[in-house]
């Protein structure tokens, strides 16, 4: 049922399927009141969630490595959306310190923080290792949103507090974390370039996504903070982030086009998880196409998610500690 969903663009539970848009799923949604931080909002899906949750009345911070996007994206925005709330600031996920940056920028602009979207991503690239030492696409896709999320989760629960407006975090996943390494992250050999392989390497970013957002939202939920976390899969998409792949993706189009999503479809999960009424309260789940899917065994292992977790501190801390 849900590859024929999948095909047909038939609605799900939510009311909502594949063939659904961004704009379609906020429609009627007052977004005024909101904050988001969205990682990526330069182009592709991002900048179309960007747009999106601005053309509700959301302020929107786009992080962003490359600044003229950034301020391209943030001019198009405006262009069509004279009332558009759009700020942009510097962040490269790839460089630990940069996000301690972008974190430090944005916490000094003492503004609310609603919605932290997760998006940015690097994918299929060949093997190289980040400025800190750390496999290129774990340290993008998932080291920095790590980061990212820690620094400013104080202030997601502060807003969450002072406004009585529930806070959302989206971590921008993909079906992809299906196809990883065979003990699913390599937690002893994460930087190892003779098992390198792009591809595997790519779903393992993606499953430690999933990993990283159902740990913190067990964790948010034992504390009893009103944050809400949750993954998403956005959908097969022809945007930049496929540059290293190219040709691959190119074949698997002609043979695949039936599943192949546009990017106003592609932008539809992430938003509806960010500000639908349907997803109050709801933590801990992996959304397909607007609707929950379950993920892989992997996905949903707690003590993995738990594992990943304390690597990930541990992997900061050495990190910084090291570099900075």
């Amino acid at each position: 049922m849900g590859i024929i969903r999948l095909i047909t663009g038939w609605p799900g539970p939510s009311g909502f399927g594949s063939a659904t848009t961004a704009e379609q799923v906020t429609e009627g949604i007052d977004a005024s009141h909101l904050t988001v931080v969205i990682t990526g909002g330069a182009s592709g899906i991002g900048l179309e969630t960007a747009r999106v949750l601005a053309l509700r009345g959301a302020h929107v911070i786009i992080a962003a490595r490359n600044m003229e996007a950034a301020n391209d994206a943030k001019q198009n925005i405006i262009k069509n959306n004279q009332n558009a709330k759009v700020d942009i600031l510097q962040l490269d996920l790839s460089c630990l310190k940069s996000v301690k940056a972008f974190a430090d920028n944005f916490l000094a602009l003492n503004i609310p923080l609603n919605i932290l979207i997760n998006n940015a991503g690097i994918m299929f690239c060949p093997y190289q290792l980040s400025q800190d030492g750390v496999e290129m696409q774990f340290a993008t896709n998932h080291l920095g949103h790590f980061y990212l999320t820690k620094l400013l989760l104080d202030k997601m629960k502060s807003t969450a507090s002072a406004t009585g407006i529930e806070g959302r975090i989206v971590n921008v996943s993909s079906v992809a974390h299906l196809h990883t390494y065979k003990e699913g992250i390599k937690f002893d050999t994460i930087n190892d370039k003779d098992s390198y392989s792009e591809k595997l390497a790519y779903g393992q970013s993606k499953l430690a996504n999933l990993l990283h957002a159902n740990e913190l939202s067990r964790l948010l939920k034992e504390e009893g903070a009103n944050v809400t976390v949750n993954s998403v899969h956005p959908g097969l998409i022809m945007t930049n982030l496929m540059k290293h792949s190219i040709k691959l993706m190119r074949i698997m189009n002609l043979l695949t086009y039936v599943l192949w999503k546009n990017v106003p479809q592609g932008a539809a999960t992430t938003c509806y998880v960010a500000v639908h009424p349907n997803m109050k309260g709801v933590s801990g789940n992996y959304y397909l196409d607007c609707n929950e899917w379950p993920a892989s065994d992997f996905a949903r292992d707690p003590k993995m998610a738990k594992k990943l977790w304390d690597y990930s501190n541990h992997l900061l801390q050495s990190v910084i500690q090291h570099n900075y």
